[in-house]
């Protein structure tokens, strides 16, 4: 019975929306909004039919799962309602158990944004940042005088390293190298964004992970090491 419901409704809903389809709106909602109730009312029907059916003659333990069922919903529904009261707790986990995530520091409304980041294992800072909207990890490091991309993170972001000049001398652990001079959109990481970054492309091979240099830490309000911390103020 419930199927056969479920498709009767649908076969009026479909036949309300072929002839008023140049209306705008059914019963006070726009057609996109009607059609998804109609197939959303169609659904529950079938589902309810298929139920009753299975608890035919099992009332205590149809009473049982639709209070359980119940308690979920509203459950799913007090955690999408707190969600802004959740997200800082969630950020603060994730810092913890993910080195190099940023988490945003609450600071007071108008005031820059703060993120905070954790040491990772190894005794060094790196940062999850987005540069030109693709997602790059970098190693931060204050003797860099610019931040630095391999060629592998450049060309994720869409740059061909092939056409580039490497014709800026740079002073690596291994000796002097060449790298190419770009001009970098953005660098964000969480909250805290910059944009119009100068920037250092190394060759391949040269460089196994990105450095965020001084180009970028010095257009911050302050950064400061304390401890397993870094904090970053934009």
């Amino acid at each position: 019975m419930g199927a056969w419901l479920a498709l009767s409704l649908l076969i009026v809903a479909g036949l309300i929306l072929v002839l008023q389809h140049d209306a705008g709106s059914i019963a006070g909602l726009q057609t996109g909004n009607f059609a998804a109730v109609a197939a959303t009312a169609a659904l529950l029907i079938y589902l309810s039919g298929s139920l009753f059916a299975d608890y035919r003659g099992r009332k205590a333990d149809a009473a049982r799962d639709a209070i359980t069922w119940a308690g979920i919903g509203l459950l799913l529904i007090s955690l999408y309602a707190l969600r802004d009261e959740f997200e800082p707790l969630v950020a603060r986990i994730a810092g913890e158990l993910v080195p190099g995530a940023p988490v945003a520091v609450q600071t007071e409304p108008g005031t820059a944004p703060t993120v905070r980041i954790r040491r990772h294992g190894d005794g060094q800072f790196v940062a999850r940042a987005l540069v030109n909207g693709a997602s790059v990890t970098m190693m931060v490091d204050t003797g860099a005088a610019s931040v630095v991309l391999n060629a592998r993170d450049a060309r994720r972001m869409g740059i061909d390293t092939s056409r580039l000049s490497y014709s800026v001398p740079v002073l690596t652990a291994n000796g002097t190298s060449r790298a190419a001079r770009i001009r970098l959109r953005s660098i964000s990481i969480g909250p805290l964004a910059i944009s119009d970054v100068d920037a250092l492309v190394a060759p391949p091979g040269s460089l196994h992970q990105s450095l965020l240099g001084m180009s970028f830490l010095s257009r911050l309000r302050s950064y400061e090491f304390s401890g397993d911390f870094l904090t970053l103020r934009g």
